[in-house]
């Protein structure tokens, strides 16, 4: 698994890419009541504005952390946004994309690195 600065995990799952937030984003944001998700087929560029997350204290986006496609959106965000809160790490995924380049997931952060990042 890795992590960006945006406080987003990356899990490699065969020629895929799952996307959510972690444990602290979550955190962060409070009561998760709103998730806005990609249509599948969307094509994405690096930092594209692709989600948007609105809880009780703030309103955010998930930037896309690659470039490619999504190919599968976790669609019961839209009808139980609460799921991200819940299991972020987990049920609580955003979308899956099939990259156009692996190579720039070496640049994101491993588990220590994050860690260090939040200041755990």
């Amino acid at each position: 698994m890795k992590f960006t600065e945006e406080h987003e995990w990356l899990l490699e799952e065969g020629d895929l890419i799952v996307v959510g937030i972690t444990e602290y984003a979550a955190e962060q944001l409070g009561d998760i009541v709103f998730v806005e998700l990609p249509e599948e087929g969307t094509q994405v560029s690096k930092d594209d504005e692709i989600v948007v997350i609105e809880s009780v204290k703030a309103a955010s986006d998930i930037l896309a952390p690659l470039d490619g496609e999504i190919v599968e959106v976790n669609s019961a965000l839209v009808d139980n946004p609460a799921k991200v809160n819940e299991d972020p790490m987990g049920d609580g995924w955003f979308f899956k994309i099939k990259p156009a380049d692996l190579s720039p997931m070496k640049d994101y952060m491993d588990d220590a690195a994050y860690k260090d990042f939040i200041g755990e």
